[in-house]
């Protein structure tokens, strides 16, 4: 297999004509449209991802663009030599979403350098992105604004007498939605392609890097974890044939499968029959795997390697507080007969605090509906709707049976079909599928208690009887909007209560769209080969940003309007 020296010699000034900068905010100016952090309870948008994620899992081996790309350029790429033999740089993941918390991070990454406690650190030589490089759906739009945009505003120009920094991009479960259709157009169709100031130079959603200091960089593409398609098993077996006894390796991966098999033992079996397969046999060591997907940060340490999930590049934030204190991977549970033998692991950081991420828990009363205003509509017009049936059917008195009428059949049926979906039992085959089964029955019951109660307070008020339709005019009127919101309150209680049970934990931090303590990966390989890991944190995103027209071709178009605090999550942690 060929592989692709990337030039580390310092970037020439621009010999094309840079682009006036933006004197503002305006999107004309821009390039991009500024967009607003994803609703993820909208109605709309969970009908329609809830139908592309069934859709992608049905026919996802139709659509899996992973075996064309055995037709494209399969070179792996060789970063290892480096002025001094060192390299800087970043890992960040879960991005694309508002533009605040998006373009917070990307100014960070973008800047020559920060300061952490009493370390400087430089910005890095390369970016690598590891899924979920846009939200909800990948789509040319959605990247350009939700991503390639304040990206590129971030780093508009490859700063001058230094090295052009490099972009490797990995996909996640969102970025597939389509396919790999844009994703493959934007990161892998030409070879001077760019984001900004930095440079694409994979060809293929999956990629393999050698390292300065006998390090190695490889980066797998599962497509919703079901397997690795034969192309990339080739890819990586042929780049491996390059990887000694001495070299360590750092497995990028779209998911933390490690924390995800405590629950689903096989989802982890594709990563480890990569390592057992095609990476072991080299006699390397694989020390580091590094993952986005959950939207926070988290790592596990053991005695053979770090295992970091680091997805706070944009995304809403997720609990910390329901991680496990210890893993054993591969799981015992696994069927695989020939799985690696399973090691234990133990929590050592978590960004937020356990503390912290209970407290986040708790604002989800008055953030669900503050933050999802279709979603207390939606729930409204169920609520009217049910309450509307059930005191048409007990206002006509005499038989008990009336209560059983069509109408109110059809909404009982509805929001217990509803609660149950919401809850997504698991498959039958797993431990926990029973405790997602009744807490989405407990939520119906509730719901329609609330309807109960709704409609003997209906039937006990003057307006109940008056001329139609002003008994409809005044259920949309007043009704609506009040029962909406105590339906949504109802909901919100459920998700706490759930979530202490590991259940609808990614619903519950989702709907309150929380876009503080952000996240990213500031690495460092030294002369000697120690890999240095700084995890760096951002407890408060910036909302106010302020042009500047005046600066140098390289530095960020919009500065924030308060300076944005970086700081280490956890003391540097040293990988030899």
């Amino acid at each position: 297999m060929p592989w692709v020296t990337i030039d580390h010699s310092p970037s020439a000034e621009a010999e094309r004509v840079v682009p006036p900068r933006p004197s503002s905010m305006d999107p004309k100016e821009l390039g991009f449209t500024p967009q607003r952090p994803v609703g993820w309870l909208a109605p709309l948008l969970l009908l329609s991802t809830g139908l592309r994620t069934l859709l992608a899992i049905l026919f996802g081996a139709y659509l899996d663009k992973r075996e064309l790309q055995n037709s494209l350029d399969g070179s792996w790429f060789d970063l290892s030599a480096t002025e001094n033999d060192e390299l800087w740089f970043d890992y960040v993941a879960d991005l694309g979403d508002g533009f605040h918390a998006t373009y917070s991070v990307a100014w960070l990454l973008a800047q020559d350098s920060l300061t952490v406690g009493d370390a400087e650190l430089p910005r890095g030589q390369v970016l690598l992105m590891g899924g979920d490089q846009v939200y909800p759906l990948a789509s040319g739009d959605g990247y350009e604004s939700r991503m390639k945009g304040p990206y590129r505003a971030a780093l508009p120009e490859p700063p001058a007498r230094q090295p052009r920094p490099t972009l490797f991009v990995l996909p996640g479960n969102h970025d597939w939605y389509d396919g790999l259709t844009a994703f493959l157009r934007l990161f892998a169709r030409r070879k001077d392609g760019h984001i900004g100031g930095w440079r694409t130079q994979q060809r293929r959603s999956y990629f393999a890097v050698k390292l300065p200091g006998d390090w190695w960089l490889f980066a797998m593409d599962e497509q919703f974890g079901a397997y690795i398609d034969d192309p990339q098993l080739q890819y990586f077996e042929e780049a491996a044939k390059n990887v000694g006894p001495r070299d360590r390796i750092m497995l990028m991966t779209p998911s933390p499968k490690w924390v995800k098999a405590a629950e689903d033992p096989e989802t982890y079996d594709a990563i480890d029959y990569l390592i057992r397969m095609i990476l072991a046999p080299t006699g390397a060591n694989v020390r580091v795997l590094v993952s986005g997907d959950l939207h926070h940060y988290a790592r596990y340490s053991g005695e053979d390697r770090e295992l970091i999930t680091c997805g706070g590049g944009g995304a809403y934030l997720l609990a910390t507080h329901q991680l496990p204190e210890q893993l054993t991977v591969p799981p015992e549970e696994t069927l695989t007969r020939n799985k690696s033998r399973s090691r234990t692991y133990d929590l050592r950081s978590r960004f937020p605090s356990k503390a912290a991420s209970k407290r986040m828990s708790w604002g989800v009363f008055h953030r669900v509906p503050t933050r999802n205003p279709g979603f207390v509509t939606m729930l409204g017009l169920i609520q009217t709707l049910t309450m509307l049936a059930a005191a048409g059917a007990a206002s006509q008195g005499g038989n008990i049976q009336r209560l059983f009428t069509i109408p109110l059949s059809l909404m009982v049926v509805l929001i217990m079909a509803g609660t149950v979906m919401f809850a997504k039992p698991p498959g039958a085959s797993l431990n926990n599928h029973a405790r997602h089964w009744l807490f989405g029955l407990g939520h119906g019951f509730a719901q329609i208690g609330l309807a109960v109660l709704g409609a003997w307070l209906w039937l006990n008020l003057p307006v109940h009887d008056w001329p139609w339709p002003v008994p409809l005019a005044a259920a949309i009127a007043i009704y609506w909007p009040v029962v909406g919101f105590l339906s949504t309150q109802v909901c919100a209680l459920y998700l706490l209560i759930a979530g202490m049970f590991n259940v609808n934990v990614n619903e519950l931090f989702a709907g309150q769209g929380i876009e503080d303590a952000k996240s990213f990966l500031r690495l460092h390989i030294t002369a000697d080969g120690t890999l240095t890991i700084h995890p760096i944190g951002v407890d408060k995103i910036c909302k106010k940003w302020v042009a500047d027209p005046e600066g140098d071709p390289h530095s960020s178009w919009l500065r924030p309007e308060q300076p944005l605090v970086p700081h280490r999550i956890e003391p540097p942690i040293e990988v030899r």
